[in-house]
């Protein structure tokens, strides 16, 4: 079969029984991606026919999500479109009615047999080793027989008939063809009571009224979809083409899931991740432009994307790799919108960040991030009063708490009255020349430094932290190491 020549229209139906995960916002991706190359539709549409599991709070997380990523939706909640409603508990009449087409041409079928009844015949096969499938015994039964079962006040489902004999092939575009023994399908339910459409039947109804021209879905639906094909064909409907993308695994080839960590989409963005470093992280899980271009602009992916490069084989979930492209990413920004990124993110820590302070900062800490959140580890001791530490760490290297405390007074004096600017390159000549005339190396004279104004070994450059700290907040925390740099040498008298 070859690729049909109808308008392009795909559609990502989520069921809102919990957050997006990365898996779930792979596939939106990969038919938002589809539909921008074609000059498609992409269609949002909400599957909330579990009632129970189903939730608002899930139904924003979803939307929210969809929408940091970028995958504005052509139809849908919010937006509407030629083919409302889009959530599935709305769209209740048309499948009724769908039913009674089927059962008026003999393609479903009253099933009266009880939950009870079911389960002890699957105990019985499984008992004789056969596979536990319904036994179609409703199937075929006379006007009276039902009659009958009606009378004792049961509550039938719909089941689809399946073919009896012959195979079913899915002609999948990532796949090829893969083939179903109908044998081994069973005839499904496919309305719940009065009420309730089966997920295998409302996708079916509702893809076909939205004219939808190709599936684009988990692997986890392929065993699904010989079952959908025939319920198209006993309606009549025109078959979408069908892609099948795989599964997500973690480095250890194991199904992705939380003991990997995050999977939820909202959790890499409460993370530090950009949407732009999400977005092209997530179109190279199981789709490749060549072997070795990784960093590409969302215009370039829609250009170069094609269901032709999606690979049948399951995609590693490298957070490594996802880290380092964040980090291209971070470092690709322009200042102001670096800026506007990490003002939420450190007040949203507790920092009483401003911008005019953000603004220097960047400089400083834009090469050393890998994820937005790096940012309250490497610049939190800018926005606090108070900073803590061990005073042990004052102690410079192959320097004893004596020693140390002499230079750091040294530093004092420089800081506190030889000063020209507090500049960086003032703080720089003067630091520097101190070392010489103390004997000591830059690396111990400036790790005592840092110490004392930062509360850390390991921080942002320097001399612009000194210089955007300020004289008066330097001396102060060099007041404070001073006390506890004597407190240790003092200790040691006695």
């Amino acid at each position: 079969m070859t690729d049909n020549d109808r308008p392009v229209r795909v559609r990502f139906a989520p069921s809102p029984t919990g957050y997006l995960h990365v898996g779930g916002a792979r596939t939106a991706l990969f038919n938002w991606l589809f539909a921008r190359n074609r000059g498609g539709v992409f269609v949002l549409r909400i599957e909330d026919t579990d009632k129970i599991r189903s939730t608002e709070e899930s139904i924003g997380g979803i939307l929210s999500s969809l929408d940091w990523l970028g995958l504005d939706w052509d139809e849908g909640p919010g937006v509407g479109g030629d083919y409302e409603p889009y959530f599935q508990t709305q769209r209740l009449p048309f499948y009724h009615a769908v039913v009674e087409q089927l059962l008026d041409r003999g393609s479903a079928y009253h099933c009266y047999c009880t939950q009870e009844e079911l389960q002890t015949r699957r105990q019985a096969a499984l008992a004789s080793g056969q596979a536990p499938r319904y036994d179609r015994r409703c199937r075929h039964l006379s006007d009276k027989e039902r009659e009958a079962l009606q009378a004792e006040g049961r509550k039938p489902v719909v089941r689809f008939a399946m073919p009896l004999e012959g195979e079913t092939v899915v002609d999948d575009l990532i796949r090829g063809e893969v083939h179903f023994a109908n044998e081994q399908l069973d005839d499904l339910v496919i309305m719940k009571g009065e009420a309730t459409p089966t997920y295998n039947f409302a996708v079916v109804v509702d893809d076909m009224l939205m004219k939808i021209s190709h599936v684009i879905r988990g692997d986890e639906h392929l065993a699904n979809t010989p079952r959908q094909i025939r319920i198209y064909e006993a309606l009549g409907y025109e078959l979408p083409r069908f892609a099948h993308v795989s599964m997500i695994l973690g480095e250890d080839s194991a199904k992705l899931s939380k003991r990997h960590g995050a999977t939820a989409l909202s959790d890499f963005r409460d993370s530090g991740y950009l949407p732009e470093a999400m977005f092209n992280f997530l179109a190279l899980l199981g789709w490749a432009y060549d072997d070795k271009t990784e960093i590409m602009s969302r215009e370039e992916i829609i250009e170069r994307f094609t269901l032709e490069k999606i690979s049948p084989s399951p995609a590693i979930f490298s957070r490594d790799k996802l880290e380092w492209m964040n980090g291209v990413y971070i470092r690709g920004l322009g200042e102001d919108d670096l800026v506007a990124h990490l003002v939420p993110s450190l007040q949203q820590a507790g920092l009483g960040a401003d911008e005019e302070t953000v603004h220097r900062l960047v400089p400083l800490i834009q090469e050393r991030m890998k994820v937005l959140t790096d940012a309250v580890v490497l610049v939190d001791f800018f926005f606090t009063e108070e900073i803590h530490y061990d005073p042990q760490l004052l102690i410079g290297k192959k320097m004893d708490p004596a020693t140390s405390l002499e230079a750091l007074r040294s530093v004092y004096q420089v800081l506190e009255g030889g000063m020209p600017s507090f500049d960086e390159e003032s703080l720089e000549a003067s630091l520097r020349g101190l070392t010489d005339e103390l004997g000591l190396k830059a690396g111990q004279l400036f790790g005592i430094i840092r110490v004392a104004v930062t509360g850390k070994r390991v921080a942002p450059p320097l001399f612009g932290t000194l210089s955007i700290l300020g004289q008066e907040r330097v001396l102060a925390r060099l007041r404070q190491a001073d006390e506890a740099l004597s407190g240790l040498v003092n200790s040691k008298k006695t």
